[in-house]
């Protein structure tokens, strides 16, 4: 069991690990051109990020999840998975990733001990594709998606933030995948980062999807998935291999069961996504700092977690983007 606690009794066992902010797509919601890029010397090497997951581990940390920007924009990153599949405690690497470069990686990774992966797909048409993340790549992510499936990197789950008025009428065809192709989808509330370009009039709730699901498809059966901890509500519709899954981040605060923290790129703890306190660890770790020492530092970095996040009221994360954080 793990020894990592914050102070609201909220036993943290997950981390999410960023690797780089780049990113080959350029989503509205997600960051605008302007970002100044990190450096070579400003992003973790992979042997400090595997110290920090030593450390976590220590503290009864389990399961890792690497993130970016899109990870697989950062060489050789099967290296990086196998340095932290084999660090004693830790269960599962799992990754996120948009997927236009996963065709390319996905037996590696697999054979390199990642478990499985969620890509992040908002829409299936190749011109609002377009519009939404700046590319022409929808072809590379449906081969990615395919390439998982064939590589065992299961369950796939297909990430799609819903953003009023721009892919909210897609819901229908994402949940045709889950009755026809077996997909595992879920509807992510659109979240009002300040330097997005979609803030303010996003949202749609997860509430007004299941009513729009319900009526053209009917009732939505709730699902118990086999794995994975995470902040999704599942459900299926009957007679499917597929499922449903919703994360209500904005309308249904999910922050009592909390069990995750996150690396930044650079070497900052965050506590929350959605709350703009950051701890440094970079620093200790190029001072030469023990396991011990950080293992201290990612304690504090517990204790700093708030009870919530504020989104409903109208406080929303100014100082960095989802790029810049690690989503």
């Amino acid at each position: 069991m793990t020894s990592l606690v914050d102070s609201f009794g909220r036993r943290l066992d997950y981390m999410r690990v960023s690797v780089t902010d780049r990113c080959d797509l350029r989503c509205i919601y997600c960051a605008s051109n302007e970002m100044r890029p990190l450096t070579h010397n400003d992003i973790l090497r992979y042997e400090e990020i595997t110290r920090v997951v030593e450390a976590a581990a220590t503290l009864g940390v389990t399961k890792i999840r690497l993130t970016g920007g899109e990870p697989l924009s950062r060489l050789y990153l099967s290296s990086l998975v196998r340095m932290l599949t084999a660090i004693h405690g830790i269960e599962e690497v799992s990754l996120t990733t948009n997927a236009t470069r996963l065709a390319k990686f996905a037996a590696e990774l697999k054979q390199a001990g990642l478990k499985r992966v969620n890509i992040s797909l908002d829409s299936l048409q190749p011109e609002k594709f377009a519009q939404i993340t700046g590319s022409d790549k929808l072809a590379d992510v449906l081969a990615g998606i395919e390439a998982a499936n064939n590589s065992g990197l299961v369950p796939v789950k297909i990430n799609m933030v819903v953003i009023n008025g721009v892919n909210d009428n897609e819901i229908p065809d994402f949940v045709r995948k889950t009755i026809n192709d077996g997909w595992h989808v879920r509807f992510i509330e659109h979240m009002p980062f300040e330097n997005s370009k979609t803030r303010g009039n996003g949202l749609v709730s997860s509430e007004s999807i299941i009513k729009m699901i319900k009526a053209q498809f009917g009732d939505l059966v709730p699902h118990k998935p086999e794995i994975g901890n995470g902040p999704a509500s599942y459900y299926r519709l009957e007679n499917t291999k597929g499922t449903i899954g919703f994360i209500s981040a904005v309308t249904d605060c999910f922050c009592e069961g909390c069990n995750r923290f996150r690396l930044t790129a650079d070497g900052k703890l965050r506590p929350c996504l959605l709350d703009d306190e950051e701890i440094d660890i970079k620093t200790a770790l190029r001072h030469g700092a023990t396991t011990e020492e950080l293992a201290e530092i990612i304690k504090s970095a517990a204790v700093a977690k708030q009870e919530k996040h504020h989104l409903s009221d109208g406080s929303m994360p100014a100082g960095r983007s989802m790029r810049q954080i690690g989503g």
